[in-house]
Protein backbone atom coordinates (compact mmCIF):
# COMPACT_ATOMS: atom_id res chain seq x y z
CA UNK A 1 0.00 0.00 0.00
CA UNK A 2 1.17 3.58 -1.15
CA UNK A 3 0.15 6.67 0.03
CA UNK A 4 1.10 10.34 -1.53
CA UNK A 5 1.58 13.06 1.19
CA UNK A 6 2.02 16.65 -0.96
CA UNK A 7 3.08 15.09 -4.02
CA UNK A 8 5.92 12.97 -2.28
CA UNK A 9 4.66 9.16 -2.65
CA UNK A 10 5.79 6.41 0.45
CA UNK A 11 5.28 2.88 1.10
CA UNK A 12 3.04 2.43 4.06
CA UNK A 13 4.23 -0.38 6.54
CA UNK A 14 1.69 -0.34 9.02
CA UNK A 15 -1.65 1.13 9.69
CA UNK A 16 -2.94 1.02 13.31
CA UNK A 17 -6.41 2.22 14.79
CA UNK A 18 -7.01 2.22 18.57
CA UNK A 19 -3.48 0.22 18.92
CA UNK A 20 -5.02 -2.43 16.56
CA UNK A 21 -3.92 -3.28 13.14
CA UNK A 22 -6.34 -2.79 10.52
CA UNK A 23 -5.25 -3.03 6.46
CA UNK A 24 -7.10 -0.03 5.32
CA UNK A 25 -8.78 3.05 6.44
CA UNK A 26 -11.52 5.84 5.17
CA UNK A 27 -13.33 8.83 5.84
CA UNK A 28 -13.84 9.71 9.30
CA UNK A 29 -11.34 6.79 10.74
CA UNK A 30 -8.53 8.12 12.63
CA UNK A 31 -5.59 6.24 12.67
CA UNK A 32 -1.80 5.98 12.68
CA UNK A 33 0.34 5.49 10.04
CA UNK A 34 3.70 4.12 9.87
CA UNK A 35 5.80 5.64 6.32
CA UNK A 36 8.71 4.25 5.56
CA UNK A 37 11.69 6.57 4.66
CA UNK A 38 10.20 9.24 5.50
CA UNK A 39 11.21 12.50 8.57
CA UNK A 40 7.66 13.27 10.01
CA UNK A 41 9.62 16.73 10.80
CA UNK A 42 9.53 17.69 7.28
CA UNK A 43 5.58 17.40 7.71
CA UNK A 44 3.73 19.71 10.33
CA UNK A 45 0.33 19.38 8.53
CA UNK A 46 -0.89 18.22 5.10
CA UNK A 47 -3.19 16.01 2.95
CA UNK A 48 -2.85 12.09 2.66
CA UNK A 49 -4.34 10.10 0.46
CA UNK A 50 -4.02 7.62 -2.35
CA UNK A 51 -1.91 8.55 -5.26
CA UNK A 52 -3.78 10.56 -7.52
CA UNK A 53 -7.39 10.45 -5.81
CA UNK A 54 -6.60 14.19 -4.96
CA UNK A 55 -5.66 16.72 -7.97
CA UNK A 56 -4.52 20.65 -8.01
CA UNK A 57 -6.80 22.81 -10.18
CA UNK A 58 -6.82 26.09 -11.04
CA UNK A 59 -10.99 26.46 -12.71
CA UNK A 60 -13.39 23.70 -12.45
CA UNK A 61 -16.70 22.51 -13.96
CA UNK A 62 -19.37 21.71 -11.87
CA UNK A 63 -22.86 20.62 -11.35
CA UNK A 64 -25.27 23.91 -9.47
CA UNK A 65 -27.74 24.21 -7.84
CA UNK A 66 -29.32 26.72 -6.11
CA UNK A 67 -30.09 26.54 -1.82
CA UNK A 68 -33.84 27.19 -1.77
CA UNK A 69 -32.97 29.80 1.52
CA UNK A 70 -30.45 32.20 -0.41
CA UNK A 71 -32.60 34.88 -1.79
CA UNK A 72 -30.48 36.64 -3.91
CA UNK A 73 -29.71 36.06 -7.59
CA UNK A 74 -26.51 33.84 -9.11
CA UNK A 75 -25.43 36.11 -11.33
CA UNK A 76 -22.46 34.99 -14.01
CA UNK A 77 -18.85 36.43 -13.33
CA UNK A 78 -19.79 37.25 -9.65
CA UNK A 79 -17.32 35.83 -7.16
CA UNK A 80 -18.59 33.82 -4.65
CA UNK A 81 -16.34 32.24 -1.87
CA UNK A 82 -16.04 28.20 -2.70
CA UNK A 83 -15.36 25.57 -0.34
CA UNK A 84 -14.10 22.31 -1.92
CA UNK A 85 -12.21 19.65 -0.30
CA UNK A 86 -10.50 21.00 2.77
CA UNK A 87 -10.61 24.95 1.77
CA UNK A 88 -12.59 28.09 0.73
CA UNK A 89 -11.12 30.16 -1.77
CA UNK A 90 -12.92 33.36 -3.91
CA UNK A 91 -13.60 32.30 -7.79
CA UNK A 92 -15.52 33.65 -10.41
CA UNK A 93 -18.64 31.62 -11.46
CA UNK A 94 -19.93 31.61 -15.30
CA UNK A 95 -23.29 29.37 -15.19
CA UNK A 96 -24.48 27.55 -18.22
CA UNK A 97 -27.49 25.12 -19.44
CA UNK A 98 -28.88 23.36 -21.88
CA UNK A 99 -29.66 25.40 -25.34
CA UNK A 100 -33.21 25.98 -25.37
CA UNK A 101 -36.13 23.70 -26.13
CA UNK A 102 -33.39 20.67 -25.14
CA UNK A 103 -35.35 20.00 -22.14
CA UNK A 104 -38.25 21.11 -20.58
CA UNK A 105 -37.55 24.25 -17.93
CA UNK A 106 -40.17 23.16 -15.44
CA UNK A 107 -39.07 19.34 -15.13
CA UNK A 108 -37.30 17.82 -12.61
CA UNK A 109 -33.78 17.02 -13.29
CA UNK A 110 -32.98 12.98 -13.62
CA UNK A 111 -30.30 11.64 -11.49
CA UNK A 112 -28.02 14.03 -9.56
CA UNK A 113 -24.80 15.36 -11.82
CA UNK A 114 -22.41 12.70 -10.51
CA UNK A 115 -21.22 11.31 -14.17
CA UNK A 116 -18.01 12.97 -15.94
CA UNK A 117 -18.62 16.00 -17.12
CA UNK A 118 -19.85 15.95 -21.34
CA UNK A 119 -17.57 17.93 -23.63
CA UNK A 120 -19.37 16.53 -26.95
CA UNK A 121 -22.72 18.43 -25.79
CA UNK A 122 -23.24 22.06 -26.41
CA UNK A 123 -24.42 24.46 -23.30
CA UNK A 124 -26.07 28.16 -23.56
CA UNK A 125 -24.31 30.54 -22.10
CA UNK A 126 -26.44 31.94 -19.07
CA UNK A 127 -26.32 35.46 -17.56
CA UNK A 128 -27.31 34.32 -14.50
CA UNK A 129 -28.42 30.74 -12.82
CA UNK A 130 -32.47 30.08 -13.92
CA UNK A 131 -35.22 28.84 -11.45
CA UNK A 132 -38.09 27.11 -11.49
CA UNK A 133 -40.19 30.73 -11.71
CA UNK A 134 -41.57 30.05 -8.28
CA UNK A 135 -43.62 27.97 -5.92
CA UNK A 136 -44.89 24.68 -7.75
CA UNK A 137 -43.77 26.01 -11.30
CA UNK A 138 -41.41 22.96 -11.28
CA UNK A 139 -37.62 22.24 -10.64
CA UNK A 140 -34.84 24.25 -11.57
CA UNK A 141 -33.38 23.30 -15.08
CA UNK A 142 -30.66 21.19 -15.51
CA UNK A 143 -27.36 23.64 -15.07
CA UNK A 144 -23.77 23.67 -14.51
CA UNK A 145 -20.85 25.96 -13.71
CA UNK A 146 -17.62 27.17 -14.21
CA UNK A 147 -15.37 28.11 -11.39
CA UNK A 148 -12.44 29.71 -11.95
CA UNK A 149 -10.30 29.90 -8.58
CA UNK A 150 -8.54 32.95 -7.54
CA UNK A 151 -5.39 30.66 -6.35
CA UNK A 152 -5.19 26.90 -6.83
CA UNK A 153 -6.79 24.08 -4.52
CA UNK A 154 -6.46 20.52 -3.98
CA UNK A 155 -9.44 18.24 -3.91
CA UNK A 156 -10.67 14.89 -5.50
CA UNK A 157 -13.28 14.40 -8.39
CA UNK A 158 -16.95 14.32 -7.52
CA UNK A 159 -16.50 15.95 -4.07
CA UNK A 160 -19.28 18.26 -3.31
CA UNK A 161 -18.73 22.17 -3.76
CA UNK A 162 -20.61 24.71 -1.94
CA UNK A 163 -20.79 27.95 -3.10
CA UNK A 164 -21.54 31.07 -0.80
CA UNK A 165 -21.55 34.85 0.28
CA UNK A 166 -19.47 35.00 3.28
CA UNK A 167 -19.37 38.55 3.13
CA UNK A 168 -22.70 39.33 3.56
CA UNK A 169 -23.39 40.70 7.28
CA UNK A 170 -23.43 38.00 9.42
CA UNK A 171 -26.45 40.24 11.75
CA UNK A 172 -28.70 40.07 8.24
CA UNK A 173 -31.18 37.22 8.69
CA UNK A 174 -30.33 35.99 5.43
CA UNK A 175 -28.96 32.86 4.53
CA UNK A 176 -25.32 33.24 2.87
CA UNK A 177 -25.01 29.35 1.38
CA UNK A 178 -25.56 29.86 -2.40
CA UNK A 179 -25.86 27.12 -4.44
CA UNK A 180 -24.03 23.69 -4.03
CA UNK A 181 -23.00 21.09 -6.44
CA UNK A 182 -20.26 18.34 -7.46
CA UNK A 183 -16.73 18.79 -9.10
CA UNK A 184 -17.25 16.92 -12.61
CA UNK A 185 -14.36 18.23 -14.19
CA UNK A 186 -11.07 19.87 -12.77
CA UNK A 187 -8.23 21.59 -15.29
CA UNK A 188 -4.95 21.19 -13.62
CA UNK A 189 -3.21 24.02 -16.08
CA UNK A 190 -2.23 27.02 -14.98
CA UNK A 191 -2.92 28.35 -18.51
CA UNK A 192 -6.38 26.69 -18.76
CA UNK A 193 -7.99 29.48 -20.39
CA UNK A 194 -5.85 28.76 -23.89
CA UNK A 195 -5.79 24.92 -23.24
CA UNK A 196 -8.95 23.68 -21.64
CA UNK A 197 -11.62 26.10 -21.94
CA UNK A 198 -11.55 26.28 -25.89
CA UNK A 199 -13.19 22.46 -25.65
CA UNK A 200 -16.57 24.10 -23.60
CA UNK A 201 -19.29 24.11 -25.96
CA UNK A 202 -20.47 27.23 -24.47
CA UNK A 203 -22.26 29.67 -27.10
CA UNK A 204 -24.70 33.09 -26.78
CA UNK A 205 -27.04 33.54 -29.53
CA UNK A 206 -26.75 36.80 -31.61
CA UNK A 207 -29.00 38.53 -33.71
CA UNK A 208 -28.55 41.74 -36.68
CA UNK A 209 -31.23 43.45 -37.93
CA UNK A 210 -30.98 45.22 -41.79
CA UNK A 211 -33.11 46.56 -44.32
CA UNK A 212 -33.46 45.62 -48.20
CA UNK A 213 -32.63 48.60 -50.14
CA UNK A 214 -33.14 47.34 -53.72
CA UNK A 215 -33.87 44.45 -56.38
CA UNK A 216 -30.69 43.83 -58.36
CA UNK A 217 -33.22 40.83 -60.15
CA UNK A 218 -35.48 38.34 -59.05
CA UNK A 219 -32.98 35.94 -57.24
CA UNK A 220 -30.56 39.18 -56.06
CA UNK A 221 -31.21 42.03 -53.35
CA UNK A 222 -28.74 44.66 -52.05
CA UNK A 223 -28.77 44.95 -48.02
CA UNK A 224 -28.08 47.73 -45.95
CA UNK A 225 -27.82 48.65 -41.78
CA UNK A 226 -26.79 45.09 -41.12
CA UNK A 227 -22.73 46.11 -40.73
CA UNK A 228 -20.71 49.01 -40.21
CA UNK A 229 -18.43 50.50 -43.12
CA UNK A 230 -15.57 49.03 -41.58
CA UNK A 231 -16.79 45.50 -41.16
CA UNK A 232 -14.92 42.50 -43.02
CA UNK A 233 -17.74 41.24 -44.53
CA UNK A 234 -16.27 38.23 -45.63
CA UNK A 235 -16.20 37.06 -42.11
CA UNK A 236 -20.19 36.70 -42.80
CA UNK A 237 -20.22 35.22 -46.67
CA UNK A 238 -22.25 32.60 -46.55
CA UNK A 239 -24.49 33.10 -43.67
CA UNK A 240 -28.08 32.46 -43.81
CA UNK A 241 -30.59 35.42 -43.29
CA UNK A 242 -34.42 35.78 -43.27
CA UNK A 243 -36.41 38.17 -45.23
CA UNK A 244 -39.28 39.64 -43.35
CA UNK A 245 -41.39 38.69 -46.47
CA UNK A 246 -40.82 34.73 -45.95
CA UNK A 247 -38.33 34.45 -47.99
CA UNK A 248 -34.52 32.88 -46.81
CA UNK A 249 -30.86 33.68 -48.57
CA UNK A 250 -27.63 33.91 -48.26
CA UNK A 251 -24.89 36.62 -47.64
CA UNK A 252 -23.09 36.44 -50.94
CA UNK A 253 -20.52 39.39 -50.26
CA UNK A 254 -20.22 43.16 -50.09
CA UNK A 255 -21.47 45.52 -52.31
CA UNK A 256 -19.45 49.23 -52.34
CA UNK A 257 -17.86 50.43 -49.38
CA UNK A 258 -20.66 51.24 -47.08
CA UNK A 259 -21.38 48.42 -45.44
CA UNK A 260 -24.03 47.32 -48.05
CA UNK A 261 -24.21 43.72 -48.92
CA UNK A 262 -25.70 41.19 -51.32
CA UNK A 263 -27.69 38.13 -50.25
CA UNK A 264 -28.66 35.41 -53.03
CA UNK A 265 -32.47 34.03 -52.85
CA UNK A 266 -32.75 30.52 -54.09
CA UNK A 267 -35.47 30.42 -54.77
CA UNK A 268 -36.36 33.86 -56.02
CA UNK A 269 -38.50 36.43 -54.66
CA UNK A 270 -42.03 36.20 -54.31
CA UNK A 271 -44.71 37.92 -56.71
CA UNK A 272 -45.68 40.56 -53.84
CA UNK A 273 -42.35 40.79 -52.42
CA UNK A 274 -41.36 42.08 -55.66
CA UNK A 275 -44.23 44.62 -55.75
CA UNK A 276 -43.31 45.68 -52.38
CA UNK A 277 -40.17 46.59 -53.10
CA UNK A 278 -40.15 48.10 -56.74
CA UNK A 279 -43.09 50.13 -55.37
CA UNK A 280 -40.62 51.38 -52.48
CA UNK A 281 -38.07 52.12 -55.35
CA UNK A 282 -40.07 54.28 -57.14
CA UNK A 283 -41.52 56.63 -54.42
CA UNK A 284 -37.72 57.07 -53.10
CA UNK A 285 -37.28 58.16 -57.34
CA UNK A 286 -40.30 60.40 -57.16
CA UNK A 287 -39.28 61.69 -53.83
CA UNK A 288 -35.85 62.23 -54.85
CA UNK A 289 -36.86 63.96 -58.04
CA UNK A 290 -37.98 66.80 -55.58
CA UNK A 291 -34.65 67.63 -54.42
CA UNK A 292 -34.04 65.43 -51.60
CA UNK A 293 -30.63 64.22 -50.53
CA UNK A 294 -29.56 60.89 -50.55
CA UNK A 295 -28.80 60.85 -46.72
CA UNK A 296 -32.43 62.43 -46.20
CA UNK A 297 -34.26 59.44 -48.15
CA UNK A 298 -32.31 56.97 -46.17
CA UNK A 299 -33.48 58.21 -43.30
CA UNK A 300 -37.31 57.83 -44.34
CA UNK A 301 -39.15 54.66 -43.59
CA UNK A 302 -39.13 53.58 -47.55
CA UNK A 303 -37.94 49.77 -47.24
CA UNK A 304 -40.61 47.94 -45.60
CA UNK A 305 -38.42 44.46 -46.12
CA UNK A 306 -36.30 43.57 -42.79
CA UNK A 307 -33.56 41.57 -42.97
CA UNK A 308 -32.83 39.33 -40.23
CA UNK A 309 -29.42 37.57 -39.55
CA UNK A 310 -29.64 34.58 -36.77
CA UNK A 311 -25.89 33.31 -35.36
CA UNK A 312 -23.81 32.02 -32.31
CA UNK A 313 -20.66 32.38 -30.75
CA UNK A 314 -18.76 29.70 -28.87
CA UNK A 315 -18.03 31.94 -25.27
CA UNK A 316 -14.18 30.16 -25.33
CA UNK A 317 -13.71 30.18 -28.98
CA UNK A 318 -10.22 32.19 -29.43
CA UNK A 319 -11.31 32.74 -33.12
CA UNK A 320 -14.89 34.21 -32.36
CA UNK A 321 -16.08 32.35 -35.69
CA UNK A 322 -20.10 32.87 -36.47
CA UNK A 323 -21.80 29.56 -36.44
CA UNK A 324 -25.09 28.34 -37.85
CA UNK A 325 -27.13 25.42 -37.16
Amino acid sequence: MRLCLFQVTKKVKSIQMFRKPVSAAMQGDRVGVCVTQFDPKLLERGVVCTPGSLRTLYAAAISARKIGYFKGALSTRAKFHITVGHETVMAKVSFFGLPPGAADVHSPAPNPLETVFDFDREYFYQDEYMTGQGEGQGADPEQWALLEFERPVTCPLFCLVIGSKLDTDIHANACRLAFQGRLLQGFEEKNYAETELPKLRIYKSKQREGQVERITDDYTVIGRSLFKKETNLQLFVGLKVTLSSGEHGVIEGGFGQSGKFKIRIQEGLLPETKQLLNSASKKKSKSGAKGQTEEELRAEPLQPVSIVLHFKRYVFDPHKKMVQS
